[in-house]
C-alpha cells in the first residue's frame, strides 16, 4: 500500500554542483571580458594612430593647396574642434623627436601621402590639461612658412573602446544568462534526485519521475525500485513482529493467570510484574516499528487541543501551558505519537511532564520538560539511537527498551519535523518538537 508522505522540503542553501559550475561560468566570463577589453584597447590604439596619421596627411596636402591659393584661408579652413592649425614664420616644434610612437605615425603619414616625402616634418607630444596628451607638429610650406598644427587628446580611447566595451559586456552577459539557464535546466533532475535521496534516508517514500537522459532515467528507476524493496522490508518486518507479538501474548496471558492463582503473594506479584513489563516492552517495540512505515495525510490541527488529548490519560502527571487555539496544517497522528512518547519519557524519568506550545523562528514548537536527572549535552545525539541506555542518568533497572525518544525522532524525520534537546533551567531535560508543516507552493 502506497504511503502518503510529505514532499521533501528544499534543504538550506549550501554549495552544490550547480553552484560550482555557475562560478566557473562566471570566472570564464570575467576572464573573457578582461581579455576582450585588453584586445580592443590595443586595437583602439592602433586605430587611433592610423586615424591620426590619415588626418595629418590630409591636412598637410590640403593645406599646401589652400596656402598656394590664398594664405589667409589656411589656418581658419584647416582648424576644427579636434585639430588646430596656424601658419607662422617659425616652427612650433624645433627639434625632431625619435620617440617610437611618433616615428610610427610619421611613417604612416608618408604611407598615406607619399608626396610628403622629403618635406621637413617634425612631430612631438605635449601635455594638456586634465592629463590629456596632444600631438603637435610643424611642416615647411612651399613659400618657406611653417604650418603648425595640434591634434587634441590623441590617447582618448572612447571612440572605439566604449563601443567595444558595451558590446562585450552585453555579449558576455547574454552568454552567462543562457549558460546558467541551461545549467539550471540540465541539473534539475540531479537536484530532484538529491532531495529524494535525502528523503529516502529519513524514512520517507518519494515518487521520482523517470525523466531526463538515459543514465538519469536508469538512476531514477533504480531508486524507485530500491524504495519499493525498503517498503516491503519494513512491512514484512512489522507483520513478522506482530505475528511474534501475538504468539507471545498467549503464553504471557497464561503466566498472568498462573500468577494470580499462586498462593504466595510475593511470588505471584513478581510473576505478574514481569508479565506486565514484557507486555510494555512489546508495546514499545511495536510503536517503534509502526513509526517506520506510518502513513498520514496533512490536516488542519489545533495544537492546544491535540496536546490536551494526549495528556488527558496522564492526569496530574502532565500539564500543558495553554495560549488558546493554535491552528496548523500538519500530520496529526505522527505528531500525537511523538508527543506521547516524549511525555511518557518525561514522566518515567522526571515524575511529571510540563508541555508548552511556542513560536520559534517561524515554526510552531511543542516543548516537553521534566525535572529528572537530565542528560549531558554530549549524549543528545546518542539518545536518538534505539536501545541506547545512559547509565549515568538512568538506573539499570529502569523499565523500557529506550525506544520512546527514537520513536519520536523517526516520526519527525519522516514528516519534516525535528526533535532537539536542551538542559532545563532548573535541571532536567527539555525536548523540543518542531511541528511538521506542509509547504505551500
Amino acid at each position: 500500500m502506497a504511503q502518503v508522505l510529505p514532499r521533501p522540503l528544499p534543504r538550506p542553501f549550501a554549495p552544490r554542483f550547480a553552484v560550482y559550475v555557475a562560478l566557473v561560468f562566471l570566472l570564464l566570463g570575467v576572464l573573457q571580458l578582461a581579455a576582450s577589453l585588453l584586445f580592443y584597447q590595443s586595437i583602439d590604439r592602433q586605430t587611433l594612430n592610423e586615424d591620426q596619421s590619415r588626418r595629418v596627411a590630409e591636412l598637410l596636402v590640403v593645406s599646401d593647396r589652400i596656402h598656394a591659393a590664398d594664405p589667409r584661408l589656411t589656418a581658419p579652413t584647416m582648424s576644427t574642434r579636434h585639430l588646430a592649425a596656424a601658419v607662422a614664420a617659425r616652427p612650433a616644434v624645433t627639434t625632431h623627436d625619435d620617440d617610437e610612437t611618433l616615428l610610427r605615425i610619421e611613417r604612416r603619414i608618408l604611407d598615406w601621402e607619399p608626396s610628403l616625402a622629403g618635406r621637413s616634418l617634425r612631430l612631438a607630444m605635449q601635455g594638456a590639461p586634465e592629463g590629456k596628451c596632444d600631438l603637435v607638429g610643424s611642416i615647411r610650406l612651399a613659400d618657406g612658412h611653417w604650418l603648425n598644427f595640434r591634434s587634441r587628446d590623441i590617447n582618448a580611447m572612447w571612440p572605439v573602446a566604449l563601443r567595444a566595451t558595451v558590446l562585450t559586456l552585453a555579449t558576455t552577459g547574454a552568454f552567462l544568462f543562457i549558460g546558467l539557464l541551461a545549467l539550471h535546466v540540465l541539473t534539475r533532475p540531479l537536484r530532484r534526485m538529491s532531495d529524494a535521496a535525502d528523503a529516502i534516508g529519513q524514512g520517507r517514500q518519494v515518487e521520482i519521475r523517470e525523466t531526463g537522459s538515459p543514465d538519469l532515467r536508469k538512476l531514477a528507476h533504480s531508486m524507485n525500485v530500491m524504495q519499493e524493496r525498503i517498503e516491503r522490508l519494513l512491512h514484512d518486518q512489522a507483520r513478522s513482529f506482530e505475528a511474534i507479538s501475538h504468539d507471545l501474548r498467549t503464553p504471557l496471558s497464561r503466566q498472568k493467570v498462573a500468577g494470580e492463582l499462586i498462593d504466595d503473594a510475593e511470588l505471584g506479584g513478581l510473576i505478574l510484574a514481569s508479565v506486565d513489563e514484557m507486555e510494555a516492552l512489546l508495546a514499545s517495540l511495536q510503536r517503534f516499528l509502526r513509526a517506520q512505515h506510518l502513513a498520514a495525510e496533512a490536516e488542519t490541527v489545533d495544537l492546544d487541543e491535540l496536546a490536551r488529548g494526549v495528556l488527558g490519560r496522564y492526569g496530574d502527571q502532565a500539564r500543558v501551558e495553554t495560549q488558546g487555539p493554535v491552528m496548523v496544517e500538519t500530520f496529526a497522528e505522527p505528531l500525537a505519537m511523538a508527543l506521547e512518547a516524549l511525555v511518557e519519557n518525561a514522566i518515567q524519568f522526571g515524575g511529571a511532564a510540563r508541555v508548552a506550545i511556542r513560536r520559534d523562528s517561524g515554526h510552531w514548537c511543542i516543548e516537553i520538560a521534566d525535572s529528572g536527572p537530565g542528560i549531558p549535552s554530549q549524549y543528545f545525539e546518542a539518545i536518538l539511537d534505539p536501545f541506547f541506555r545512559l547509565d549515568e542518568a538512568r538506573a539499570r533497572d529502569t523499565k523500557g527498551f529506550g525506544l520512546g525518544i527514537p520513536t519520536a525522532h523517526r516520526l519527525m524525520m519522516r514528516f519534516d519535523g525535528r526533535l532537539s534537546f536542551a538542559a532545563g533551567p532548573d535541571g532536567g531535560l527539555v525536548a523540543r518538537l518542531r511541528v511538521p508543516q506542509v509547504r505551500e507552493d
